[in-house]
């Protein structure tokens, strides 16, 4: 998770707790949108961090499996 994330995450929390305790609907509302903003946020930078492995195994395993044919074949070159 972002620091940043993390950082907006409380700064909703904070700010939607503050309307309820001064039952201001609208600062309580702005503070639950900036919470789950902020949510979303983290969790697609998650996705994007798993895809990017995903794709950095892959591209390793074929190289791999490349490595191993031409080795097989008695040819080294690359």
């Amino acid at each position: 998770m972002a620091l940043e994330d993390k950082l907006d995450q409380v700064k909703g929390a904070v700010k939607e707790n503050a309307g309820k305790l001064t039952d201001d609907k609208q600062m309580q509302a702005e503070g639950a949108v900036e919470n789950t903003v902020a949510k979303v946020k983290d969790a697609a930078d998650s996705v994007v961090n798993d895809i990017k492995k995903t794709a950095d195994d892959a591209k390793d395993a074929v190289e791999g499996a490349i490595s191993g044919l031409k080795n097989a074949l008695g040819n080294d070159n690359k």
